[in-house]
C-alpha cells in the first residue's frame, strides 16, 4: 500500500466578526441563512476554529486527486470535479437537478447569493465534463430522483454515501457560484478599475478542500474507512405536496431538505460527532411522522449542535493499486476541553427562531427568563415527547 498523502491538522482558534469580507481575506461563512440566525444577537463574535495543515506529498499517485483550490481554478473552461480543459461551454450541470426544478417549478424563481445578488434557480450551474456527466452525475441524479420522489421507505434504502454525494454536490455547487461571484468582482482604485485578488481563510480553504476531495467518489474508487466523515438522518413527515425546503451553512457544512414525505438533516464534515451527541432525540422519533416544525427544531438542534464543535476532522488518505482510502480519525475532546462547548438557550433559543420562521413564532415566544426554550419535540416538564398528532399547527 502506498500513500497519496497524508494529513495532519493543529488547531488554533480565529475570532473574526460576522463579516465575509476584509482586505485580505473573504471569510465564507454562507451568511445566506446563518446571518439571519444571529443578525439580532448584539456584539457577537464567530468563534471560527483555524487549521495550520501540515500536508505530505509522495512521489507515488494511483489515481489524480484534483484541487481546486491550490490555484483557485474557478473557471468555466475546467471541469468542477476533475479539473480537465472542457470542450465546450455547454459542459456544464444545473446545481437544482432538472426534475427539481420542475417537480417545484422553480426554474424562474430567485435564489440569494452570498453577496446579496440574485439568480434563478435555472441559471446556478457548474462546469463539467460530459463524460462525468454520463458517468457520474447522471446516474446519481436517477438513483436520488427515484428514491426521493417515491418517498420516505425508498430514501432510507439509498446508502449514505450517496446521499453525501448528492449533498455535497449541492453545497459544492451553490460554494463554487459564490466564489466565482466574489472573484470576479472588480475593486475600484483611482483611474484604475481591476478584478480584486480572491483570498480564502485557511480554515474555509481547508474544510473545502477536504468536501471537495471526498465528492470526487464520484469518479474515483474511494472507500470511506473507520468513523464515517458525516452524520446523516433521514425523518418521515407529513408534508404539503408542493413543499421544498432547503438550507445549507457552508461555514460547517451543514445541510437540510424536506419534501414529499421525508426530511434529511446532514453535517457533511463533523465525523459523525453532532449525530451522536443528538442520537439520544433522533432516537425517539425514529418511528413517528413529524409535524415539520418538529423537523425544523431538529435541524436548529444539528446546525447549533456543530456550530459547538470544538474539534476539527481529520483524515489519512492513502492509495492503491485499485482504490483511494479515507480513513477518518473520531473526535474527542480532552483534559482541559470537553469536545462541545456548553449549550446556551438563549443563542439556540435565536436559531430556533429562524426555523420556525414560517409559522410566525419569534424568540420572546420560544424562551422567557429563567426557563428553557419552548419545545415541540419534547414536553419541558416531563420530557416526554411530543406526538405530532397533538400539534396543532399549518404543514
Amino acid at each position: 500500500m502506498k500513500y497519496l498523502m497524508a494529513v495532519t491538522v493543529y488547531p488554533i482558534e480565529l475570532t473574526v466578526c460576522l463579516i465575509f469580507k476584509s482586505k485580505s481575506y473573504i471569510y465564507y461563512l454562507n451568511l445566506r441563512f446563518f446571518i439571519n440566525i444571529f443578525a439580532e444577537i448584539k456584539n457577537l463574535h464567530l468563534l471560527v476554529k483555524s487549521t495550520s495543515v501540515l500536508l505530505l506529498i509522495f512521489p507515488y499517485m494511483a489515481f489524480n486527486i484534483y484541487n481546486p483550490f491550490q490555484k483557485f481554478n474557478f473557471n468555466p473552461e475546467t471541469c468542477f470535479l476533475t479539473g480537465q480543459n472542457l470542450n465546450s461551454s455547454k459542459e456544464q450541470i444545473s446545481i437544482f437537478p432538472e426534475w427539481v426544478l420542475d417537480r417545484y417549478s422553480l426554474r424562474d424563481k430567485t435564489f440569494k447569493m452570498l453577496d446579496e445578488s440574485i439568480l434563478k434557480y435555472q441559471d446556478i450551474k457548474i462546469p463539467c465534463a460530459e463524460s462525468v456527466i454520463d458517468n457520474a452525475i447522471n446516474p446519481l441524479e436517477e438513483e436520488i430522483e427515484k428514491a426521493f420522489t417515491a418517498g420516505y421507505e425508498e430514501v432510507i434504502k439509498v446508502p449514505e454515501e450517496r446521499l453525501f454525494q448528492w449533498m455535497s454536490k449541492f453545497m459544492y455547487g451553490v460554494l463554487y457560484n459564490d466564489i466565482s461571484i466574489e472573484k470576479g468582482k472588480p475593486t475600484v482604485k483611482k483611474y484604475v478599475t481591476k478584478v480584486q485578488e480572491f483570498k480564502l481563510s485557511p480554515f474555509l480553504q481547508e474544510r473545502f478542500t477536504k468536501l471537495h476531495l471526498m465528492l470526487q467518489s464520484l469518479v474515483v474508487p474511494m472507500d470511506f474507512k473507520g468513523t464515517k466523515p458525516w452524520s446523516i438522518r433521514v425523518f418521515k413527515i407529513k408534508y404539503s405536496k408542493d413543499v421544498f425546503n432547503y438550507k445549507d451553512e457552508s461555514n460547517n457544512l451543514n445541510f437540510s431538505l424536506g419534501m414529499n414525505d421525508f426530511g434529511i438533516i446532514a453535517c457533511l464534515q463533523d465525523n459523525g460527532a453532532v449525530g451522536l451527541s443528538q442520537q439520544e432525540m433522533t432516537d425517539k422519533f425514529s418511528n413517528k411522522i413529524l409535524h415539520p416544525i418538529q423537523f425544523e427544531e431538529l435541524c436548529a438542534r444539528f446546525i447549533y449542535n456543530n456550530y459547538l464543535l470544538n474539534s476539527y476532522a481529520e483524515y489519512t488518505v492513502q492509495s492503491t493499486d485499485e482504490k483511494v482510502i479515507v480513513e477518518s480519525i473520531p473526535l474527542n475532546g480532552t483534559a482541559n476541553k470537553s469536545l462541545f462547548d456548553t449549550w446556551d438557550d438563549d443563542m439556540f433559543a435565536q436559531v430556533l427562531t429562524d426555523y420556525w420562521k414560517p409559522w410566525g413564532i419569534t424568540k420572546d415566544k420560544i424562551i422567557t427568563l429563567g426557563n428553557s426554550p419552548n419545545s415541540f419535540l419534547e414536553n419541558n416538564d416531563t420530557y416526554a415527547i411530543v406526538e405530532p398528532e397533538t400539534i396543532k399547527l399549518p404543514f
